[in-house]
């Protein structure tokens, strides 16, 4: 009867969900990095502060496992103030400062975390008392709170747990999400149950089976059928309109985009010349490729910073132009062409690009060879430095900082000590990035991030392509809970208030 309001009883049951990957890599969020493993850490942990559900805008960061947080006026000491009585998953007891301090110094492990690199600035992680902690930095953080939010390092892990579980954590993780790790079965599906003791209330969804499905055709054929509820689509403006033909279905497209660039090289020949780094940024037509994954899905990007983050200078994009790249590749002593490898994903969202910018540069006379792997090791192989042109995409906090450090301060350039993702070996933005750390105002700071970006185009260590955006398909019946406009973890957050009414 309309008007009554439907019992949690009716509402519960299992959400089934579909993901393209063959398997879980890292449950453990110092180590979680891909897509399927991002979706789950997201559902099962919670950081100090969150962004709002359905939000990636770093001004909509709320309290999450802290209820109240104040700063120094220099922004180098954050003191939080805890919630009281929030639980761990299965026995592990209840939220103290010691376990933020451990989970903390933990995600600024360098032997350990994947995201130690954006912990750098921090100098201290104290417990004050049982439920407060202070963090002191060595200097300010844009956006500091990203760094201890619900993403990434910031996620609170049972310091009891880790200690118990020992490398066996990664397998059986204990967080305070709204829901818990119960089983996982290899290169089929993993399996979450309800947090009946969720500090935010029971979750309206008893339990979640979330299946490793890494073909498209599979997912969507199980989609349609009605085997699963939510799927991860394919970021492909075709499929996207498709798929909004389909009967009782919702496509979701949403931020951040993985912002998808072409990196070179330098410090392999021949991407050591100048010259032919600027033959291939003008050889590949941006529009091309842009029309070919839909501007919708793709929106095209005109700097090292991905579209929409605080601090991105938007300069042009490279110019086409194919008589300019065969030119200098002339100039360059390469007037017969020259062959470079790359190691490619056989992702159905990194392929088909690398083949149609393969072809473009095929034009001028570069021949690409592609190297197709799976994709983890498509991972592990750009790590050892083995490509020469590696395409890479990627969601950060969305801050200038957070991008350039990683991908354009020589500090993280692949092979040294602190390597994390500087395929190209770049070093021109350099003194900028370090001094826009420093910078005590927003003004200054962006004065040095714009420098940064026009010495990383000059020097051209990558080409900047587009922002591939989240694409995800439900069934009409399930309710997030909330307006999806973005997600920092790259999947819908599936909440306490998520509900799914099946006719």
């Amino acid at each position: 009867m309309a008007g009554v309001a439907t019992p949690h009883a009716a509402l519960a049951e299992t959400l089934h969900v579909g993901i393209n990957a063959a398997d879980i890599t890292n449950l453990d969020p110092i180590r979680a990095s891909a897509t399927a493993d991002l979706a789950l850490v997201s559902w099962m942990y919670n950081g100090l502060v969150r962004f709002a559900p359905g939000s990636a805008d770093p001004s909509s960061i709320e309290p999450d496992l802290a209820e109240s947080w104040e700063s120094s006026d220099d922004g180098l000491e954050w003191t939080f103030k805890l919630r009281d009585g929030v639980k761990f998953h299965g026995d592990y007891g209840t939220l103290s400062a010691e376990d933020v301090v451990f989970s903390l110094n933990r995600a600024a492990d360098t032997e350990a975390s994947s995201f130690a690199s954006d912990f750098s600035s921090v100098e201290s992680i104290e417990a004050i008392d049982p439920l407060t902690v202070r963090i002191t930095l060595n200097e300010p953080v844009p956006g500091f709170l990203g760094l201890i939010a619900d993403y990434h390092g910031g996620n609170i892990v049972s310091k009891k747990a880790v200690e118990e579980k020992g490398s066996d954590f990664n397998s059986n993780p204990i967080g305070t999400g709204p829901f818990m790790f119960d089983r996982a079965v290899t290169q089929q599906a993993v399996y979450l149950k309800a947090f009946p003791d969720y500090f935010r209330g029971a979750p309206k969804i008893d339990d979640i089976q979330f299946d490793l499905i890494p073909s498209d055709s599979s997912r969507e054929l199980a989609f349609r059928s009605g085997e699963l509820d939510l799927i991860y689509g394919k970021r492909e403006q075709m499929w996207v309109d498709q798929a909004e033909q389909w009967d009782n279905t919702v496509v979701d497209i949403f931020d951040p985009g993985e912002y998808r660039t072409l990196f070179l090289n330098m410090t392999h020949e021949p991407l050591d010349n100048l010259k032919v780094r600027q033959a291939i940024a003008h050889a590949v037509d941006l529009d091309q490729i842009v029309e070919f994954v839909g501007s919708d899905v793709g929106p095209k990007g005109c700097s090292s910073v991905p579209t929409g983050y605080m601090g991105e200078s938007c300069d042009q994009p490279y110019e086409f132009d194919p008589e300019k790249s065969k030119q200098l590749l002339k100039e360059g002593g390469f007037e017969d062409g020259l062959t470079l490898n790359s190691i490619s994903s056989s992702s159905s969202s990194q392929l088909p690009i690398m083949e149609v910018i393969q072809a473009q540069l095929s034009n001028v006379g570069i021949d690409l060879q592609l190297k197709v792997v799976d994709h983890p090791t498509y991972h592990e192989q750009i790590r050892q430095d083995l490509s020469d042109v590696v395409f890479y995409g990627a969601a950060r906090y969305p801050v200038a900082d957070s991008y350039l450090s990683q991908f354009y301060h020589s500090d993280a350039a692949i092979g040294k000590p602190t390597a994390v993702t500087n395929f190209a070996h770049c070093d021109a933005g350099d003194d900028d990035i370090t001094a826009a750390r420093n910078a005590t105002t927003d003004d200054e700071r962006m004065a040095y991030w714009a420098d940064a970006q026009k010495k990383i185009r000059d020097q051209v260590c990558s080409v900047p392509l587009f922002s591939l955006k989240q694409v995800w398909v439900r069934n009409a019946a399930l309710d997030y809970g909330y307006e999806l406009k973005g997600a920092l973890n790259l999947a819908p957050l599936i909440t306490e208030e998520t509900t799914l009414t099946r006719q």
